[in-house]
């Protein structure tokens, strides 16, 4: 018997299920680690390889269609391989968020199991500006990559964090990757996490980022989809797009689908949130977890966790919820 589809008490449909597999990294990034780093959880307390694919069996059996791996870096993963091979086999679209260091090593595997939408993070395009953001070298085999997957015939979304006195002068130089690549380059408001150290001025508005673009280019408004957190432009004579993800200036919760689902088990109904519902210890025990999932779901707010005040919430650091 079909079961009925996860919907919160706004009668948004949630289909979509961002996994992170992992809470390591081999980068810093300061919008997403805290300077000191985080303490990682406990191996125990980490869903193993099976365990997060039983979650996910269940997540598509209440009828979650897509999903997309994320981290951490997702890559870091021992059983990253064995996973992505698992969920190709399933009725659902897969892709894939990740800093783009390891893609090399995984071309083959994606191409067979189909995982053809990738999403790159890279803030800068000055090797030293990459050490400053990341706190690591490695922006060549990066950049790289990215090459890499575009010459492979991927899908490639490459999203860019903007912060204001950092990276916020290559505005224009990003939005120039598309005149000739066929990749949308994707502008991101900075967004408050713990650690990261957010303030207001720190971040770059959408307005803003469009008031940049449309002093040296004519920016036409593009076509998105029912789900989208991006709003999309194009640049006449420019083979790829601009996209403006605007969490914080213009927010897209009205047509919220999204679930995420935390290395430990944990699931966050909001990005926002600071309520979590814990699935792991059920399921080691044997319970039914489904009415939790729901019961998340359905409670889940209008808009921002049903916060005002991001700045002043208490939150998880980025690298522990996967974006």
């Amino acid at each position: 018997m079909k079961k009925e589809l996860l919907i919160d008490k706004h009668g948004r449909v949630h289909n979509y299920l961002r996994l992170s597999l992992t809470e390591r990294c081999n980068l810093r990034c300061r919008y997403c680690m805290p300077e000191e780093g985080i303490d990682l959880s406990p191996k125990n307390a980490v869903c193993t390889y099976e365990e997060l694919l039983e979650l996910c069996d269940i997540f598509i059996s209440l009828g979650v269609n897509k999903i997309r791996l994320t981290g951490g870096e997702p890559l870091v993963r021992k059983e990253v391989g064995k996973i992505i091979k698992e969920l190709g086999r399933r009725p659902i679209e897969l892709a894939l968020t990740t800093n783009g260091f390891l893609v090399d090593r995984y071309i083959n595997l994606f191409k067979e199991v189909g995982l053809l939408n990738i999403n790159v993070s890279l803030d800068t395009l000055s090797p030293e500006k990459f050490v400053l953001i990341t706190r690591r070298e490695g922006f060549q085999k990066v950049y790289d990559n990215i090459m890499l997957l575009i010459r492979e015939g991927f899908n490639v979304k490459i999203n860019m964090v903007l912060m204001r006195g950092i990276n916020d002068d290559e505005v224009i130089q990003f939005a120039e990757l598309a005149r000739d690549l066929p990749v949308t380059v994707r502008f991101i408001e900075f967004m408050p996490f713990d650690g990261n150290r957010w303030s207001d001025g720190k971040m770059i508005s959408a307005q803003e980022i469009r008031d940049i673009i449309t002093a040296e280019y004519q920016l036409n408004r593009g076509t998105d989809a029912l789900n989208d957190t991006t709003k999309h432009y194009h640049i006449p004579g420019f083979n790829g797009k601009i996209g403006i993800i605007s969490s914080m200036s213009e927010h897209f919760c009205g047509s919220c689908n999204r679930i995420r689902l935390l290395s430990t088990g944990k699931i966050k109904n909001c990005l926002f949130s600071p309520d979590e519902t814990d699935l792991l210890p059920p399921l080691r025990e044997g319970y039914d977890i489904e009415p939790l999932i729901r019961n998340s779901i359905y409670r889940k707010k209008a808009q921002h966790a049903g916060m005002f005040n991001l700045a002043k919430r208490k939150n998880r650091s980025m690298i522990t919820i996967g974006g």
